[in-house]
């Protein structure tokens, strides 16, 4: 709490102490209202991985032995008391309902191991905060089918119930992540060992590498690859700590949840708590905070190659951050941020909140940007046809190439989820594939009056699949071969 009054203080000057307290009682104001909790939102599920459990939990295969506790204390605790029937058709913790993920062909709330007969290498994957191993899965099962050997670790809190991210920390996750890449790098010898993380994942990929520098460890990942990567996200998340030690007084218990939904995803919670929000904030400060230190004493050459997708648009995280608070801090020439611009023939600039040409402008135009740059954006202002417009590291020198994709008509943009999600995903993508068992999540050409669906109507709105999948697919093979040595 302390920290949070801290953050306040330097932010608002001397004048501070009014706002904190008109702050605090309209906090208190929400406590008093409180929403009702589910069973999914109350189980406390003792078989969790945390980070003081390493000395017994030493290797991967343990943590996947008590993963299988866990699930069926998921089971006991959650499903055995929720009920079934019509009014549960698409309650993920209803058994056998629509969201239902453990009737599904496989369960990718899990962690997953796909393994390779005489490996390329290896390539470990890191969901985000909320979200399950099934984020990433498309991008690992095509990378397991060129040869590499691919571990997609659930973190610690996720894949299971919403509850479970009360009493996370980042360390937790942390230490999961070392527990993975040292069972990859046992599995795989000398072969290049490759990480990717979207959102929450890469600032644990980040800590992951920073740790190996510091204490001269291995393995060194070959590279990483990050995706919508929550390096900075709004200073206002900070005071999620103060929010969630609140919650523990009597009476006060909803601010535990910054938000609390149905739960009809199978892959993701809807439901967020306060303490997920304050362990991605202390995260990103501690990995800024680490890299900032380094970068005092020039470059940071030490840092493997890095490859980053990120949206224009993107809700949880801004380019700017990515740039400033990582990019610019390494050493020049073997890294490269690509971006996703809006659909420039189809916006409405004077309904836009903020023109994202402006920093793309910026991106382009300076010449002494250590890492390259590649902006995928339309042809012109009068063309839906995508092109890739490159800036090589150090130059202002722009290379133009057609990526043969179009903006799918009633596009305006990416989003911060979309990213990793092909367009023919089953539950996110674009067409739905009518399966009467499974529920649907993805496009919905639906309009009607508000308050009629159950789903809220931001969460209709916000794209889940990537329309240029494809492109992201193909730059992270071409990224993880090159690194690795190989072609074909």
């Amino acid at each position: 709490m302390n920290q949070s009054i801290k953050i306040i203080r330097m932010r608002c000057g001397p004048g501070w102490i009014l706002p904190v307290v008109i702050l605090i009682f309209s906090i208190l104001l929400q406590g008093c209202s409180s929403p009702t909790l589910k069973p999914w939102h109350r189980a406390k599920l003792t078989a969790e991985f945390n980070a003081s459990m390493t000395d017994e939990v030493r290797t991967f295969d343990d943590y996947l032995q008590l993963e299988n506790k866990l699930f069926a204390e998921l089971e006991e605790k959650v499903y055995a008391k929720t009920g079934t029937g019509p009014e549960y058709s698409i309650v993920r913790y209803s058994t056998g309902s629509l969201a239902d993920p453990q009737h599904r062909q496989s369960n990718w709330n899990r962690s997953f191991e796909l393994n390779a007969a005489a490996p390329r290498g290896g390539v470990l994957l890191l969901h985000g905060m909320s979200d399950s191993p099934y984020s990433l899965r498309a991008l690992g099962e095509t990378l397991n089918q060129r040869g590499y050997m691919v571990i997609g670790l659930r973190l610690p809190g996720h894949g299971t119930a919403p509850s479970g991210l009360r009493a996370i920390s980042w360390q937790d996750m942390s230490a999961a992540v070392r527990l993975a890449m040292k069972h990859l790098s046992a599995k795989v010898g000398a072969k290049p060992i490759h990480m990717i993380g979207y959102s929450t994942g890469a600032p644990l990929a980040l800590d992951f590498v920073l740790n190996v520098i510091d204490k001269n460890g291995s393995p060194m990942p070959a590279s990483l690859v990050l995706i919508s990567p929550a390096i900075g996200i709004h200073p206002a998340a900070g005071l999620a700590g103060f929010r969630n030690w609140l919650g523990h007084l009597p009476g006060l218990g909803s601010l535990a949840w910054l938000s609390v939904m149905l739960e009809f995803d199978p892959y993701k919670y809807n439901s967020f708590a306060t303490n997920a929000g304050s362990q991605v904030h202390r995260l990103t400060r501690s990995v800024s905070n680490r890299l900032a230190a380094k970068a005092r004493s020039g470059p940071i050459k030490a840092f493997p190659p890095i490859l980053v997708f990120k949206s224009q648009v993107d809700a949880t995280v801004s380019t700017d951050a990515v740039v400033d608070s990582l990019l610019v801090r390494l050493a020049s020439g073997s890294h490269e941020l690509v971006t996703f611009d809006i659909n420039h023939l189809a916006v409405e600039y004077n309904l836009i909140q903020s023109d994202p040409r402006l920093i793309n402008d910026r991106l382009m135009a300076r010449d002494n940007l250590p890492f390259t740059v590649t902006l995928v954006t339309n042809e012109n202002s009068e063309s839906t046809k995508i092109i890739a417009r490159r800036k090589k590291s150090l130059s202002n020198e722009i290379s133009i190439k057609p990526l043969n994709l179009d903006w799918p008509q009633g596009y305006i943009s990416l989003s911060h989820v979309a990213l990793p999600f092909p367009p023919d995903d089953p539950l996110y993508g674009m067409h739905n594939p009518q399966d009467p068992k499974n529920i649907f999540l993805g496009l919905q050409s639906i309009q009607g009056e508000r308050g009629l669906l159950v789903l809220p109507p931001h969460w209709l709105l916000r794209l889940r699949h990537n329309p240029f999948y494809d492109y992201l697919e193909e730059r992270t093979i071409e990224w993880v071969d090159s690194i690795s040595g190989l072609s074909g």
